[in-house]
């Protein structure tokens, strides 16, 4: 299409007063055919030309391929139909996808039968699929009225505008405003244009003389917006524009569209009220419908005559808000008439959904026909992982619903559904509207977990435990699993909710209660086990709690479903963490992520990477520690994920980096002191004591330490903290105040009796007697287990206590093996540490050759070592949400840095 085949109005809407909007999207073009990709938003007033400069991109986009997509108000409620229109003319490349894209995209356009795909994973195949369609030939996409599209589409394509690297993919939405969906994509907004370019735009497209004085006046009531430039001139006759006497206010643009759409005849006016009430742009399908209506084919002349719209293949209006004028100046009686026509000509098999939309519109009151049928809408939305169309046809089926019951359960179910897909405040409504109908006990219970769901998942705090202990109270006479279930939900909320919790949802009040939850209907599974280890640790104290955590470690998979499993791994790994057991905590951790990354549960993996993380750092592998950390971000950004940045603020305070660590720290306890979540206080302060003992700076490492130690109400979440205590009022010269956090830890560690337990117990108990043989069973415990901190830590504190003890010789050996193993981990303070203490024993700490610096950035670092690790291309995309073909442009910048030609090499370019 080149720009002299384009109607005059709107050339001259595109080049008049528009070079810098046109030099931005020259700019984007030329990015993309150079083998970049980019993002752009274009926002302004209706009518103010974000339309014309989307017209301008596919003009000028030669040698490229150009997809599009228009939002439709009347088809914001169908699933993906945005999606599938952007991607339907690339559809023939789907084969080239890993297979499990292939299947979510199959799924969600209705290609094939499979389980729900996760939101995420749907982007991701998406931006791997214009990935593959613009190897071939640069992409152009282009989104316009964004703000009438699908909520399903906009989530998948605002994911993929964040995610674009590498692709030679161009993604150009054009709305009104940004909502936030869109809050994180580069933006440019579109003004009105300049007075004298306005005049110009008005003199191009007037055939006629025109009066300088009603130029001026037309140009002040439009403020700059072309469209209204363009229209406002046709509600004034010839004498009005070239005599300036009596000029009337022109009105707003809508009103221009409707003068001009109620001056076509009245069978014109019903074919255009039904172009606009089906978005499709069927042509064929309108025809069908109008043949309904008695409508002849000849009705469409005078809409073209006028310029009102296009029939051809397609049905186009001229504007947006054309179509808006068409629809909303009809009728109410007009408008169910020809949504009527439009559902008796809709293919129930071929199109089910639209065709119980259209139903739905064409119903004034409750039907429970179109109420059924919107509801199995629903199924199929869910089926296909558009849980926000499936929340819409649920609204709508209770809002044809007489039943009161049967209406309350339909808003309970769309409450639930948008819940699950983030839309807080149509969820709170349709509760209310729920809870006002009669509710049986189990879906009233139902309704109180959907309130402590959304206290949890919208705010991970104080709130959803008390709300969750409700909800498994009165499940308890009505089903006995799910009430256990709930229960052990409730106790982790309060675990999570910590010091910050409200009286009745702290810890120790939920724990009572869950100590009194029914017995489970069968044998004891991993979940029972869990909340009854945990309960009894509150109730009757640690060493209760052990044989039903360890049997719940050992046992935990068997009789669970993935999706249970998903659902209390993350605790069974908590469980392993709080009983020193690091052998499950390495097993339950590794599970745990590849199950989320197998099933595309991307909402469970930032916590799923954060829990192997600490694993890894008391492992002493700081570089999988910190692309773990570096991968937990991009989840996050990708998911808008709210959890803290729990793994890179540990990361930081093991290497020793008091910078990092201190910002990490100021985020993180701003974060959780906003959301409730008292955890995070302790989980922060941990952090930093162990940071400040690192580094020598006890004073400092005990106030760290006693504020990670100030909740006595759960003494199992201060297993770590507890140690650093220890050492740091040790070293600070305050030895009863060490003595007393020791007793309390020693019952612990005596109870746990795993070598981790009792190697800690050992080195804190030495450092409080100068028992030799202590610091000798806290090595040879350690030396049992996987945690090579705590291993050289030990050393560490053995040969400060032999230096103290003038025993230079023995001393050195201890504090040479502490500096070796603490460099060769990365853990720089407790390196330098060791170092000055073995100088002071007379001697040398050997310098470890520092690696040359190279080039490479974060994410080609990131990428390099996966790549080193054995990942496939495809499996680092789907990490790092980021197109394969991204993946494969950093490779090559890294060998090219690192000077190498096979990912073979790079075992020897970045060694481990």
């Amino acid at each position: 299409m080149h720009g002299h085949d384009l109607p005059e109005w709107r050339r001259a809407a595109e080049l008049t007063g528009r070079r810098t909007e046109c030099g931005v999207l020259d700019r984007l073009i030329g990015a993309v055919r150079e083998g970049q990709s980019r993002s752009l938003v274009l926002h302004g007033e209706a009518g103010v030309g974000k339309s014309a400069l989307l017209e301008y991109v596919a003009v000028q986009a030669l040698g490229c391929r150009v997809t599009r997509v228009a939002g439709v108000e009347s088809e914001m409620e169908l699933a993906f139909a945005g999606l599938h229109q952007l991607c339907a003319p690339v559809l023939d490349r789907l084969d080239r996808l890993p297979p499990p894209q292939q299947e979510v995209l199959r799924t969600v356009f209705g290609l094939s039968a499979g389980p729900p795909p996760d939101l995420f994973m749907i982007g991701l195949a998406a931006l791997s699929l214009l990935s593959e369609a613009a190897a071939e030939k640069p992409l152009l996409c282009l989104v316009d009225d964004h703000q009438w599209l699908d909520r399903c589409s906009t989530q998948i394509l605002s994911f993929v505008a964040r995610r674009l690297g590498a692709e030679s993919v161009g993604l150009i939405f054009a709305t009104r405003s940004i909502g936030t969906p869109l809050a994180r994509v580069p933006d440019f907004p579109v003004a009105g244009l300049a007075d004298a370019d306005a005049r110009a735009l008005l003199d191009a497209v007037l055939t006629g003389p025109i009066d300088a004085q009603v130029r001026d006046q037309l140009v002040a009531e439009a403020h700059g917006n072309p469209l209204a430039l363009l229209e406002l001139p046709r509600g004034l006759t010839p004498a009005q524009l070239a005599g300036g006497f009596g000029l009337p206010g022109a009105g707003t643009i809508e009103d221009s569209f409707v003068r001009r759409v109620a001056a076509v005849p009245e069978q014109t006016r019903k074919l255009l009220l039904l172009a606009a009430a089906d978005p499709s742009g069927d042509e064929a399908l309108v025809r069908r419908a109008a043949a309904r209506l008695g409508i002849a084919p000849e009705a469409a002349g005078p809409a073209v005559e006028a310029g009102l719209a296009e029939f051809g293949t397609r049905i186009r209006f001229r504007h947006p808000l054309m179509r808006s004028a068409a629809y909303r100046s009809a009728s109410a009686a007009d408008r169910l008439q020809v949504h009527q026509a439009l559902a008796e000509v809709t293919d129930a098999g071929l199109d089910p959904d639209r065709r119980a939309w259209h139903r739905a519109q064409a119903t004034a009151g409750p039907d429970a026909d179109v109420a059924a049928e919107l509801e199995r809408s629903a199924g199929r939305a869910h089926a296909r992982g558009g849980l926000a169309a499936a929340a819409a046809f649920l609204q709508k089926a209770a809002t044809l619903t007489a039943d009161p019951a049967l209406r309350a359960g339909r808003a309970l179910a769309a409450a639930e559904t948008e819940i699950r897909c983030g839309g807080f405040d149509a969820a709170i409504d349709l509760l209310a509207v729920a809870e006002a109908g009669p509710l049986d006990d189990l879906q009233q219970t139902r309704a109180d977990l959907a309130h402590a769901q959304f206290a949890y998942v919208s705010n991970r705090g104080k709130d959803a435990a008390p709300l969750l202990l409700k909800a498994a109270k009165r499940l308890e006479p009505v089903d006995a699993a799910m009430s256990r279930g709930t229960y052990l939900d409730a106790l982790a909320a309060a675990i999570f909710a910590g010091r910050l919790a409200d009286p009745g949802g702290d810890v120790l009040a939920v724990a009572r209660a869950a100590e009194a939850a029914p017995p489970p209907p069968g044998d004891a599974r991993a979940p029972d086990l869990l909340l009854d280890g945990l309960a009894a640790d509150y109730n009757r104290g640690y060493a209760s709690a052990l044989p039903s955590l360890r049997r719940a470690l050992a046992t935990f998979g068997d009789d669970l479903s993935t999706e249970e499993q998903l659902h209390w791994l993350s605790w069974a790994t908590v469980a392993a963490m709080r009983t020193w057991d690091d052998a499950h905590w390495d097993t339950l951790s590794a599970r745990h992520i590849r199950i989320a990354r197998a099933t595309g549960a991307l909402s469970e993996l930032p916590l799923a990477l954060t829990l192997r993380t600490y694993l890894l750092l008391f492992v002493g592998d700081l570089t999988a520690a910190a692309d773990l950390a570096a991968e937990t971000q991009v989840v996050k950004e990708a998911t808008g994920s709210s959890l803290a940045p729990y793994g890179a603020l540990g990361l930081a305070a093991f290497r020793g980096d008091a910078t990092q660590a201190q910002a990490l720290l100021d985020a993180t306890e701003e974060d959780v002191k906003r959301r409730g979540e008292g955890l995070g206080i302790t989980l922060a302060e941990w952090a930093m004591a162990v940071l400040h003992n690192g580094l020598g700076q006890y004073d400092a490492a005990l106030s760290a330490a006693r504020r990670a130690t100030a909740f006595e109400a759960d003494p199992a979440s201060m297993v770590w903290p507890m140690a650093e205590l220890v050492e740091a009022a040790v070293r600070s010269g305050r030895p009863d105040e060490a003595i007393e956090t020791w007793r309390l830890l020693e019952q612990m560690t005596g109870a746990s009796n795993t070598s981790w337990a009792l190697g800690l117990q050992a080195r804190c108990g030495a450092l409080l007697s100068d028992e030799e043989d202590l610091y000798r069973e806290a090595i040879a415990q350690l030396e049992k287990t996987r945690v090579k901190v705590d291993i050289a830590r030990a050393h560490l504190l053995y040969g400060e206590w032999l230096r103290r003890e003038r025993r230079r010789t023995d001393a050195r050996d201890h504090l040479r093996t502490a500096h070796t193993s603490f460099e060769a981990m990365g853990l720089a303070g407790f390196a330098e540490r060791a170092r000055r203490e073995l100088q002071a024993a007379g001697g040398t700490a050997r310098k470890r050759a520092v690696p040359a610096q190279s080039e490479l950035t974060a994410q080609e670092t990131q990428i390099a070592r996966m790549a080193r690790d054995g990942l496939s291309n495809p499996e680092i995309a789907t990490r790092l949400f980021i197109s394969a073909r991204t993946v494969q442009y950093h490779l090559r910048k890294v060998f090219s840095k690192l000077d190498i030609t096979s990912r073979a090499q790079l075992e020897q370019a970045l060694p481990r």
